[in-house]
């Protein structure tokens, strides 16, 4: 089994609201992330999947197919969008980086040719929060 990651960067805003709770709470809990102007980040992806290289290619997944999925099922669907408003993935779910890798993931397991299986989905938030999703 080999394991192969492509690296994809976008910009997106979001804000952290509970409609439940007072807006003395979410400031409370999600303080500046709970900005009524809303924030960003400058998030950078790693989409890692696994498979046996191919015979003819020694390749388990051309990288550029695996990025033109990723592009066309995540990245344009939420680079300098605003994740909370924009995103038709995201409607109804708090945009933590949690739930945006969750997301993600659904997004790109089921798209990837036969024979490869989505690993992991790491999402830098900043360069020193992240969090990485293995799927159920």
């Amino acid at each position: 089994m080999v394991y192969l990651t492509r690296v994809e960067h976008f910009n997106a805003a979001h804000k952290l609201y509970n409609p439940n709770w007072t807006k003395e709470k979410n400031e409370s809990i999600f303080r500046g992330c709970a900005n009524e102007n809303w924030h960003g980040h400058n998030y950078e992806l790693h989409v890692t999947i696994k498979g046996s290289p191919s015979p003819d290619t020694g390749y388990a997944i051309d990288a550029r197919i695996l990025s033109k999925i990723i592009n066309e099922f995540v990245i344009n669907k939420i680079d300098h969008k605003n994740l909370n408003i924009d995103v038709d993935f995201m409607q109804g779910k708090m945009t933590s980086a949690e739930n945006l890798a969750i997301a993600i993931w659904d997004q790109l397991a089921t798209r990837l040719p036969d024979g490869v299986q989505l690993h992991c989905v790491k999402l830098f938030e900043t360069p020193r929060i992240f969090v990485e999703y293995f799927g159920n």
